[in-house]
């Protein structure tokens, strides 16, 4: 008895050693939330909301949430709160899981998952529209001095293939907390809503928010099964073109200016591109820009046509689609001299040079005297007629004699002497 009282106790020690392990393992267990719900809360958007678990043990780590949506599509993320709203497409149903985890990255495993579901709406297969598509475009607002632009939303589809033919669809859009249903329709030859034109809307341009569309109808023959679709807002912009293009040319200079488009955006998140087409060559030049000034050497004797176009740039927010290009201007002139005119112009400049040569040679080889000597101008019938006058003195001072002698060139005869 004495040799195996030692051995008792180890083996009660060791029982009550297990005993802690078991007790401090059962209060770092973590459970998962409660109370797990989806709820839609808008168009294409839904709220998931849990509580903590009220038997959890007290621990001392942080605790967080694991969320993952299931579907329609994947995603995972964690946060600490115990609510969570997501945008997301709802006609073909959602569902999504959460567990609790260890916020601060402490080696302890997380709780088992607790999920939800949304089932999908009813309806009958093959008749929801297919082929959404949408556009937005900014105008000029004049009436509301704090909005001065205001965006217009465009969307347009098909009927579904097994929709009966007095299917009647209905539009939505929900951007932010704004939901509008459309009043303006265009139908088929079925007499279907198959386009929806909102010329206001509260859709900021400029925002990041994702757009979302509804679709549902009704018919007397099946139900309608609703659609939606989600629209990435620069996916689907259309930028206006640049306005007030000029052009001018000064010699080989082409000067083009333009003004940014009729955009919330202000001027320096645009890009441009400018197309310069020659008209005589066929030659097209295109060139992009961040400034809306172009300057370019060109040939003046040509006629040029000149557009442009912009996009916003990835400074302001991700990169979308072209403008359409801005109405064309034109600069310049084609009109071509003709040809026998061309050709007068080249044979007088021939003629000068050819003259400038042979007047340069001939003053430096004294030809000119040579080839056209001067002629000796013909002799008058009447020639003119020299006076020589001789004086003689004499020693008297009371008479003076003068003779004046009229004397004719050899050939003519001497008509008078005269003595005074």
């Amino acid at each position: 008895v004495i040799i195996m009282a030692p051995a008792l106790l180890i083996l009660l020690g060791a029982t009550v050693i297990l005993r802690a392990d078991s007790l401090s393992d059962k209060k770092s267990l973590l459970l998962p939330p409660t109370n797990f719900t989806i709820k839609v809360t808008g168009l294409s958007q839904v709220l998931l909301r849990w509580e903590s678990n009220p038997d959890q043990e007290p621990v001392n780590i942080e605790l967080g949430y694991h969320v993952r949506i299931n579907a329609p599509q994947e995603e995972d993320y964690e946060t600490r709160n115990t609510e969570s709203k997501r945008v997301t497409v709802l006609h073909k149903g959602f569902s999504a899981s959460v567990q609790t985890v260890p916020w601060n990255g402490q080696p302890l495993p997380p709780s088992r998952w607790v999920s939800a579901e949304l089932k999908a709406p009813p309806g009958s297969p093959g008749t929801s529209i297919v082929n959404l598509t949408c556009t937005t475009n900014t105008t000029v607002n004049n009436h509301t001095p704090l909005r001065p632009y205001q965006v217009s939303l465009h969307c347009s589809w098909l009927a579904g293939k097994d929709a009966p033919e007095d299917t009647q669809y209905f539009l939505y859009y929900r951007y932010g907390s704004w939901t509008e249903e459309c009043q303006e329709y265009r139908r088929d030859t079925l007499n279907r809503n198959t386009a929806c034109w909102f010329p206001k809307t509260f859709i900021s341009s400029r925002g990041s928010e994702a757009l979302a569309v509804h679709a549902n109808g009704s018919s007397k023959h099946a139900p309608i099964k609703p659609f939606d679709q989600l629209f990435a807002l620069h996916a689907i912009d259309r930028i206006n073109p640049p306005v007030n293009v000029t052009a001018e040319i000064e010699g080989t200079c082409l000067s083009i200016q333009w003004e940014k488009p009729v955009s919330a955006f202000p001027i320096h998140c645009f890009e441009y591109e400018v197309k310069i087409y020659n008209t005589r060559k066929n030659y097209f030049q295109t060139e992009k820009l961040m400034t809306n000034a172009f300057i370019s050497i060109i040939d003046d004797i040509s006629k040029y046509s000149i557009q442009v176009r912009a996009t916003v740039s990835s400074m302001c927010r991700q990169m979308g689609f072209w403008s359409e290009w801005s109405q064309p201007i034109y600069v310049g002139s084609d009109d071509q001299k003709p040809s026998t005119e061309w050709f007068l112009i080249v044979l007088m400049a021939a003629i000068c040079f050819i003259l400038l040569i042979f007047s340069f040679i001939c003053k430096t080889g004294h030809l000119w005297t040579r080839l056209f000597p001067p002629v000796p101008a013909p002799k008058s019938s009447i020639q003119d007629f020299f006076v020589i006058v001789s004086s003689e003195k004499t020693v008297s001072t009371e008479t003076e004699i003068e003779v004046i002698s009229y004397v004719e060139d050899p050939g003519f005869e001497t008509l008078e002497d005269s003595v005074f």
